[in-house]
């Protein structure tokens, strides 16, 4: 008998168990074990019906990513039919997150109970992919066209109470859900319910608005512009209303093959290991354990400051959101519940939910009122002496093993933990705007952070659902840091020739939501004026605007105009003329320059100073700096994040291209670093 699938007997209901810590993903043995179960069951003439569950914390949570590319016989599609021809009642006890190929195992069962905190979902869509196992036909045929349309597009999982609403489940278990299952098991048996599969449902698709359908799905695949995977998705759910289902289910499965063999898969699955791996902090001791954080203070209300506490309210933690005036505190409050209430407004969330989460933040304007926090965070203005000032208070009001953390961007988080008594509790977490949204978390490793500390920070970040990456401390540490090339590069080609929709247009063409000039105007161009004014830098363009109030969308112009009331950026004569105006002072020829070397003038010094980066040990690996900028800067996920994009070009052509800017630039920045040219020399990648 398998180890990782038993089958024992509860009367005259047989239990198929799934035992594969620590998410019971569906492996070649797995299958295996099943199948053979199974078939145990169908022979055993005192079973009757036949409960499929899992030991553990969840039930199927999928397939084994690490076998993607490397199927085996028999596969999921192979487990479901066994399941289908078994011949008697099936029931599927859910718990946990039954996803991607464990729900799709569960929808060819008769019928599914679930315990009342089952997360149910088809996930494949965020891998570059498609349910490959009858999700898109057996899923529409139980909760609808468009619900799965939702469930398969979005890739989110949906509760039980929406899934026993929608028909996905039967029953939402009171008690254990697998004694819960046995029950309904042994009352289809007693009632001699009639058995249909999912497949055989078609009532459902019988008056499907097909001009709605279409018109939802078109949203979808143009917020996927550049993927492949949404297209197809649409495609095999038409498919059920269009085609017999054994058709459809050969064609769904050829093409999941197809798409889950592509770049774009390969580098989705690249970021999703990436993002795993990043929260594995290197050096730590063994012994080392996170500390439990119960409640949380977060120094001051603004923008960054309320977008954190919004973080933690939203797993439960409370808040205290310390301000230095009441009104700067009434504000920020204000602007927290507004954002919860326009959430719950868009459908994000249920009124009475965004009015719990709400509650659990609380005002204060005496730094006393953190005493009672395991972490504080500090999220004041971005100027040395103000967050040393609120350091060196914390030392008088935090209690003694609370993790004191910057939400600094670019200051040395060394020089912060000087200013207090206890340096080892200090530690950079470094937030990205809006920090309720924005999943990217650079964590800061100071010289002092104690370990402890350090995976405090990621636990607790991992725990607030962000995707954290633990960076050294240098200006900008790893994200700003190179970012900043980018921008720099920006300048340039304005100069040289091109036009701000150019070069935004460039870059949304390669992926990007939003090209750098429009962000700029999104962010407001009069911050990183002010940072560049502390440093001593200028740039020519962006400078100039500011100089004459064009601050962005905040003034209703920037590198664009803004008619009121709206967010589209419309190009301005009047900026051309002053970049025109600007090359001619600068001795520039003006040239036109295409939208390749648009992307390739942007990016390759963002790679070349990642680079940098690994040969100083600010980051740990190139997938930490993946992950910072697919999550942080909205680098298209399906290219796998800047440098596994660069390994997919090949570094001796990403060298190549920086030595001929280098040569037109005279930028040293240009010049190929030396880890980028040694891989590149011996044919290798940063990943290799």
């Amino acid at each position: 008998m398998s180890e990782l699938v038993s089958l024992r007997r509860d009367g005259n209901v047989g239990v198929v168990t799934v035992d594969n810590p620590p998410v019971n993903a569906i492996s070649n043995a797995v299958r295996i074990g099943i199948i053979a179960r199974l078939a145990e069951a169908k022979a055993d003439s005192g079973i009757a019906a036949v409960v499929l569950a899992c030991a553990g914390r969840t039930f199927m949570a999928g397939a084994d990513i690490t076998e993607f590319g490397k199927f085996k016989s028999p596969g999921t599609s192979d487990v479901i039919a066994a399941v289908e021809t078994l011949g008697k009642p099936t029931v599927a006890a859910l718990h946990g997150t039954p996803l991607g190929g464990g729900l799709e195992i569960a929808l060819g069962c008769h019928f599914r109970v679930a315990a009342p905190g089952t997360r149910a979902g088809q996930p494949e869509i965020k891998l570059g992919t498609i349910p490959g196992a009858g999700g898109t036909q057996r899923l529409p045929r139980l909760v609808g066209l468009e619900k799965a349309l939702a469930m398969i597009l979005t890739g989110e999982p949906i509760s039980a109470q929406d899934a026993l609403a929608t028909g996905l489940v039967d029953e939402i278990a009171e008690g254990d859900v697998t004694a819960a299952a046995i029950a309904f098991a042994r009352k289809v048996v007693a009632e001699q319910r009639p058995l249909v599969l999912a497949r055989d449902r078609d009532e459902k698709l019988a008056n499907v608005d097909r001009a709605k359908f279409d018109e939802l799905a078109a949203g979808y695949v143009k917020r996927g512009k550049g993927l492949l995977a949404p297209m197809a998705a649409v495609e095999m759910l038409r498919n059920a209303l269009d085609l017999p289902i054994e058709d459809a289910l050969r064609r769904e499965w050829d093409v999941f093959l197809e798409l889950t063999a592509s770049e774009q898969a390969k580098s989705q699955r690249h970021i999703f290991f990436a993002e795993r791996e990043a929260a594995k902090i290197a050096g730590l001791p063994a012994d080392t354990k996170p500390r439990e954080i119960r409640r949380a203070a977060i120094i001051g209300a603004g923008t960054m400051g309320g977008g954190i506490a919004m973080c933690f309210a939203n797993v439960g933690i409370p808040v205290t959101v310390v301000e230095t005036s009441p009104d700067a505190l009434a504000r920020g409050l204000d602007t927290i519940a507004k954002n919860y209430k326009s959430t719950a407004a868009r459908g994000g969330l249920k009124p009475e939910e965004a009015e719990r989460r709400t509650g659990l933040i609380k005002g204060a304007t005496d730094m006393a009122a953190v005493a009672d926090a395991d972490i504080v965070i500090e999220a004041v203005f971005e100027k040395m002496d103000v967050k040393q000032q609120v350091f060196a208070a914390l030392d008088k009001h935090a209690k003694p093993d609370a993790v004191l953390a910057s939400n600094t961007s670019y200051l040395d988080v060394n020089e912060i933990a000087r200013a207090t008594a206890r340096p080892k509790s200090v530690v950079g977490m470094h937030f990205f705007s809006p920090a309720n949204l924005m999943r990217a978390l650079e964590v800061v490793r100071g010289d002092a952070t104690d370990p402890g500390v350090l995976a405090t920070a990621v636990a607790i970040g991992r725990k607030i659902g962000k995707a954290p990456a633990v960076v050294g401390v240098c200006h900008g540490f790893v994200g700003n840091r190179i970012q900043r090339l980018r921008t720099v590069e920006a300048e340039r080609v304005l100069i040289e020739g091109a036009l701000p929709h150019e070069v935004d247009a460039a870059m949304t063409e390669f992926g990007f939501p939003m090209g750098p000039l429009a962000a700029g105007d999104l962010a407001g161009l009069d911050i990183s004026w002010s940072m560049r004014k502390a440093q001593g830098l200028r740039a020519e363009i962006a400078d100039a605007l500011c100089e004459r109030g064009r601050y962005g969308q905040k003034t209703g112009k920037g590198f664009y105009r803004y008619e009121k009331g709206s967010r589209a950026p419309i190009p301005d004569p009047e900026v051309e003329q002053l970049i025109v105006a600007t090359s001619a002072r600068l001795g520039v020829t003006r040239r036109p320059i295409d939208r390749k070397e648009i992307v390739e003038r942007l990016l390759f010094p963002v790679i070349n100073e990642g680079a940098r980066v690994l040969e100083e040990g600010i980051a740990a690996r190139p997938g930490d700096i993946d992950v910072i900028w697919v999550f942080g800067y909205a680098f298209p996920p399906w290219r796998g994040g800047i440098m596994h994009w660069a390994d997919t070009l090949g570094l001796a052509y990403v060298r190549d291209r920086l030595v001929e800017f280098a040569a037109r630039t005279g930028d040293e920045r240009h010049k190929p670093a030396p880890l980028l040219a040694k891989l590149a020399a011996e044919g290798k990648g940063f990943a290799t």
